[in-house]
């Protein structure tokens, strides 16, 4: 296929899209929402407090890499987490991981590589900003397929080399949007090796790693570590929105190289919108506290349960690692959300819509991803009439 080379030629977002798809019929049922990565838990209740504490930040301009006591109190975050050692001057706090997914590779992926265009590479389906940030960059979007076949991660090592040669960048997302998958540490550190031998860098987008349903996901700095990896080769991107439930905070921070981290810095101090120290008063807060976080994740695991009751004895249903979207196979994912939609009134997102059409083929295309963030009670309605209208 030819590959988009302008905005004008990507396929709408997926959320416009589904309202497209949807808004001009009628609900059949009572509407229900499972589409939106939204949480919906509570945040904590300190989070107003330190608000109060800190409003007369809004009079100053904040530091671009973000402030001193927010880098220290991520450092010591990723110390009791994954057991590795990031200083202040490998961390830049970012506004929300999106963005950090976006700009990063505008700072760090030159060009030209080897005298060629080069190449990002992706899983598909993928977060769209990774392949945003691609095709602004001038690189070429490589999407390798992330499906039942691979273990719905992406296989990097099976490129051509004349690929790999030409990589800057490889996207890793664990746990994985959509498919709720993780990456185990031996496909991390041979993922690191693949990025050695062929001289590129490794994103990784962990927003979701703090919701797990049996264990924590490993993360790639304390892989990285253990492997006495080049930490250049490294770039970990993580937020609190899911973590601990304030989207609209829009605060998350970057790891990486010190020399990475310069020359991101460097680019958000020219171009970047820096997090209002208010804000970063309040992440400061919420890295230091973990009962938060734990109370967050056992109410995703108790929905987990819930999810592996009612599709219990489905045939090809599977719970994921982490996260907390269900990936449910079906024929067709945009004929299975009209259907739904018009029956029973709950929206659903088609896989397809997450996903790009490569060779006429589109991974995503018989499977809808539900979102699991609204309380118990109403997620577990939605489950049982995607069951019963779906599965039945």
């Amino acid at each position: 296929m030819a590959f988009p080379e302008r905005f004008s030629d990507l396929p709408e977002y997926a959320f416009p899209r589904l309202r497209t798809l949807l808004d001009h019929l009628p609900a059949g049922g009572t509407p229900l929402s499972m589409t939106l990565g939204e949480p919906q838990h509570p945040f904590p209740e300190f989070v107003g407090q330190a608000l109060a504490e800190s409003l007369g930040g809004f009079a100053k301009y904040p530091p671009a890499e973000g402030a001193p006591g927010l880098l220290s109190a991520i450092s010591g975050w990723i110390g009791r987490r994954y057991g590795a050692s990031v200083p202040e001057n490998r961390l830049m706090v970012a506004n929300g991981s999106k963005e950090a997914l976006f700009n990063a590779l505008l700072a760090l992926s030159p060009e030209m590589k080897n005298g060629k265009r080069p190449v990002v590479l992706m899983p598909n389906p993928f977060f769209p900003v990774y392949m945003i940030a691609g095709l602004t960059g001038g690189a070429e979007p490589v999407y390798v397929p992330a499906g039942a076949s691979t273990g719905f991660l992406p296989d990097y090592r099976s490129l051509p080399a004349e690929i790999l040669d030409r990589t800057t960048v490889a996207y890793i997302c664990s746990p994985a949007n959509p498919q709720g998958v993780v990456a185990s540490a031996e496909y991390l550190a041979d993922l690191l090796d693949l990025a050695e031998k062929h001289d590129f860098q490794v994103f990784c987008d962990e927003c979701y790693s703090e919701i797990w349903r049996l264990t924590p996901p490993p993360g790639l700095l304390e892989v990285a570590d253990r492997h006495g990896a080049d930490p250049e080769r490294v770039v970990v991107f993580n937020s609190l929105s899911k973590r601990s439930n304030v989207p609209g905070l829009r605060t998350g921070f970057v790891a990486g190289g010190v020399k990475s981290i310069k020359e991101m810095r460097q680019l958000k101090s020219y171009a970047g919108a820096a997090v209002p120290l208010p804000l970063q008063a309040v992440a400061e807060r919420l890295y230091q506290d973990e009962d938060h976080v734990v109370a967050n994740r056992a109410l995703y695991q108790a929905k987990f349960r819930d999810a592996e009751a009612v599709f219990a004895g489905h045939q090809g249903v599977t719970m994921p690692d982490g996260g907390f979207f269900l990936w449910l196979p079906v024929e067709d994912g945009e004929a299975a959300a009209v259907k739904l939609w018009q029956e029973t009134g709950v929206r659903v997102l088609p896989g397809a819509y997450l996903a790009q059409t490569v060779n006429g083929e589109n991974p995503g295309k018989e499977y809808i991803r539900a979102a699991l963030v609204a309380p118990a009670d109403e997620t577990r309605r939605g489950l049982e009439r995607i069951r019963d209208c779906l599965y039945g």
